[in-house]
């Protein structure tokens, strides 16, 4: 799953024209945002991402500071962003952006999921719109 995260943030840095690391996670989750919302209301959406970010937590410290917005965005981190190394906000994203994927593995199935990353990314590479590689 980790390796499906990676790929998407890569593919969502280059069409920013950006850097890989833990901003690009954050915009890879700002945009499925809506369609996670249209699939499971904003609280459950919501209830998602809490849980992702607490079990990204529990492997990445600095995700701690990091809380779910009433409208499913993503505040915190803050003035300390600054201090954390580079590779450990890029593995931070990463890690965040594969519970997200796994949560949703387990509860919507493998198909359906693709399938949001799909409408989501219609761009994304069919090589990497795979959980396997």
């Amino acid at each position: 799953m980790r390796d499906f995260a990676a790929r998407l943030i890569t593919h969502e840095a280059r069409a920013r024209g950006v850097n890989f690391e833990a901003p690009i996670a954050f915009a890879v989750l700002d945009e499925m945002r809506n369609h996670l919302t249209t699939l499971m209301g904003n609280g459950g959406h919501r209830a998602l991402l809490m849980r992702a970010l607490a079990l990204a937590g529990a492997e990445v410290p600095w995700l701690r500071g990091i809380r779910v917005a009433a409208d499913g965005s993503l505040e915190g981190s803050g003035s300390h962003a600054e201090s954390i190394d580079h590779d450990e906000r890029t593995e931070g994203g990463v890690v965040l952006i594969a519970q997200l994927m796994g949560l949703l593995v387990a509860f919507i199935g493998e198909k359906l999921t693709l399938q949001l990353v799909r409408e989501v990314w219609p761009k994304l590479p069919d090589k990497d719109l795979n959980f396997k590689i």
